[in-house]
């Protein structure tokens, strides 16, 4: 039986190049960065200040919108769900062959 190998291509310089390994400067002694704080470094050069200040209203409207919709899309679905449920079992009564599937409710005086 024979053994499959992988395919070998000639070795360039590339591949086996060694990369010389750099240890992290340590910090101070009573300095200690959290990891917000380091991100927050990171990213400093991509903020920039804004024309006006945040309108946290529009803000907070948005946002309540938003969770009505969701709310609603929910309630959709849930109600959707509900009438494809109630139909499969009466198709599943009718296609059986009994005669009582329907309910009937009597008028109210």
């Amino acid at each position: 039986m024979k053994t499959q190998r992988p395919i070998v291509s000639v070795p360039s310089d590339e591949e086996h190049r060694v990369l010389q390994f750099r240890p992290r400067t340590a910090m101070p002694a009573g300095q200690h960065r959290t990891p917000h704080e380091a991100m927050r470094k990171d990213l400093s050069r991509y903020e920039r200040e804004r024309e006006e200040p945040d309108d946290f209203r529009h803000r907070m409207l948005a946002n309540i919108a938003a969770f009505a919709f969701t709310m609603a899309l929910l309630a959709v679905g849930i109600w959707l769900a509900m009438s494809i449920s109630h139909l499969r079992r009466t198709q599943d009564c009718v296609l059986m062959g009994r005669h009582d599937c329907v309910q009937i409710f009597p008028p109210h005086p």
